[in-house]
Parts: structure tokens; C-alpha cells; sequence
């Protein structure tokens, strides 16, 4: 009997491996043996010792594979890194060429390394999306800071209620080729390279707007302290921006990490990695969240910002 097959996207470089090895185990220990699961990764280069790692997760519902991104990336690398700062590194944009890479696949799951997943991934994949680019939720960090939902509005058009996180994504990749949104994003970038908070996750706002299916928060839950949520509604946690459990104590929905750390071949290197983050590291996070309300201020002020030259026909006259 054939399985129906669900792909799972993720971006990792060999600094990020570990913690997409405790996303992996999630994803294997909450899936439903109905379905067969692919794990493609994509990269620029990993060692053979951490892709063997990864490799070794695999079982009978789950395959692990890597796809190198170089060939596709190689003339736009300067552009991409042009505008990353703090601790972003070029692999945030990889998502933006899944459709492309992979043409086989009508639909598809996008994951930030920094997840763990509590439920059945297949939940989220079989979500109707047929009349949408994405499947998405709106980003708790936007919406808990005056200051961002100003620079949503001001800088990138955007209602800030409906600005979502691109670190979970549902993707229609055959809509997505259809509406060219890779050749749009290069576009932009190759003319404009806007000044962004969040590179990656401000194009795809701008470019699927209208076209965005907003699903359940808990599908992209962060480690933030909110009363309205129902934690019987959790299935994906996401330990966004600074809020690392490897990194700070006390970090809300922990457990779930250290639970699945402790089966991977890497909780002995991750146990540690907090007793060795100094106090310099932690004042350096303060003050990247300061550089980045700085920089939203900045842009907010500039000319060259998605509100000021894109208009609603600005693709149909391309």
C-alpha cells in the first residue's frame, strides 16, 4: 500500500544541526504511521559527521535527505547577504526557493530548526490551502510591540494583525509558481534590497498578501507569557527571536524541548551550551532587540520601503 508522502522543509547550516536534530525527533515521536514523511534539508554545505547524524534518525515513516542550495543561490549571494544582520545567516532566505526546487510537490511544510513539534505534523499538512499561497499565524512578536506593529503599517503596508511568522509555513508550491513568487522576490531584491526587520519573513508578507490562510496560533506558538491561550491548543512550540532554552532558564514550554533533546545524539553538546552563554552574550541579545526597533524607526523614515514603491499594480506593469 502506497503512503501518501509529506514533505517537511528546513534550513540548517552545521552551528543550527543540533537543534534541528531535537525538531526531527519531535516530528518522528508525534507522527501518524498513516502517512510517509520527508525531511529535506536544505543546505550549503554540512559536514558528513552531522548529515550521517541526521541521517541515522531515519525509520520506517521517515526519510531524511539534503538538498545543497549553492548552484541556486551562487549569482544572488552578495544581494541576499547585503542586508542580514545580528544572528541571521543567508540560509533564512532558502525557503523562497522551494517551489522552484522542488516541482514534484503541489504542497508543502516549511520549519524553522528552532521547533518542537507536540503533535501530528499531518494536521497541519492536510489544512485546505487551495485558494491560498500560505497557511500561517500571525507573529506574537508584531503584535505584543507598538513600535513593530508601527513599522507593519508604515514601512511594509501591512495590517499588523495579519502580519504573520514565515518560521511555520504551509505552502502551496504549485500556486506559488503560478503566481511567480520567486521571480517577484528576486525582482525586488535585485532592485531594491529593501531595508527590513525580519528580510525573509517581510517579502513573503508582502508578496502573498491577500493570500494568506491564518491558521490556529498553536501551529507557531512562542515562548511568551499569554493567558488567552489554551495550551490543550498547543502542537507546534517556537522558541523565537532570543527566547532559546539551550541559551536562558525559565523559558515557557521548555520541557518539551529538553524532553526530546535528551533522545538525540547531540543533548550532551546542547546540555551545556547554557553554562557556557555569558553574560555578554545575554546583553548582546538586549541589545539586538534595541538595534531592532533602532532600525524599524530608521526604515520607517526612508524612501526606499515597500509602502513607498510598490502600489497594487506594481507587478502587472513589470
Amino acid at each position: 500500500m502506497n503512503r501518501e508522502e509529506i514533505p517537511i522543509f528546513f534550513a540548517s547550516d552545521d552551528n543550527y544541526v543540533p537543534f534541528l536534530s531535537v525538531a526531527i525527533k519531535s516530528l518522528i515521536e508525534n507522527c501518524n504511521k498513516s502517512y510517509k514523511y520527508k525531511v529535506i534539508i536544505l543546505n550549503s554545505g554540512l559536514s558528513n559527521q552531522n548529515m550521517k547524524k541526521l541521517k541515522q534518525m531515519e525509520n520506517e515513516n521517515f526519510e531524511v535527505s539534503f538538498e545543497d542550495i549553492n548552484d541556486k543561490i551562487y549569482n544572488i549571494a552578495n544581494q541576499l547577504s547585503l542586508r542580514l544582520r545580528d544572528y541571521y545567516s543567508i540560509s533564512i532566505y532558502y525557503r523562497m526557493f522551494i517551489p522552484s526546487l522542488f516541482p514534484k510537490y503541489k504542497k508543502g511544510i516549511y520549519l524553522d530548526s528552532d521547533v518542537v513539534v507536540v503533535d501530528d505534523i499531518s494536521k497541519l499538512y492536510f489544512e485546505n490551502i487551495d485558494n491560498y499561497l500560505l497557511g500561517a499565524v500571525p507573529d506574537e512578536v508584531i503584535a505584543g510591540s507598538e513600535v513593530f506593529q508601527q513599522y507593519t503599517k508604515d514601512a511594509l503596508d501591512l495590517e499588523p494583525n495579519k502580519y504573520f511568522n514565515s518560521g511555520v509555513l504551509l505552502m502551496n508550491l504549485e500556486m506559488f509558481r503560478k503566481e511567480k513568487i520567486e521571480e517577484k522576490f528576486l525582482h525586488l531584491l535585485n532592485k531594491y534590497n529593501f531595508d527590513v526587520i525580519a528580510p525573509d519573513q517581510d517579502y513573503l508578507n508582502v508578496l502573498c498578501k491577500g493570500k494568506v490562510k491564518y491558521i490556529n496560533r498553536g501551529w507557531d506558538r512562542m515562548p511568551n507569557v499569554d493567558d488567552s491561550f489554551d495550551d490543550s491548543e498547543l502542537h507546534l512550540i517556537h522558541f523565537n527571536m532570543f527566547k532559546k532554552p539551550w541559551n536562558y532558564s525559565n523559558v515557557l514550554y521548555e520541557e518539551y524541548f529538553w524532553k526530546y533533546a535528551a533522545k538525540t545524539d547531540f543533548y550532551e553538546g546542547i546540555s551545556k551550551m547554557k553554562d557556557n552563554y555569558t553574560k555578554e552574550d545575554r546583553k548582546n541579545d538586549e541589545i539586538g532587540v534595541e538595534n531592532m526597533i533602532k532600525q524599524s524607526d530608521r526604515i520607517i523614515q526612508s524612501e526606499n520601503t515597500f509602502k513607498n514603491v510598490l502600489k497594487d499594480n506594481y507587478f502587472n506593469i513589470l
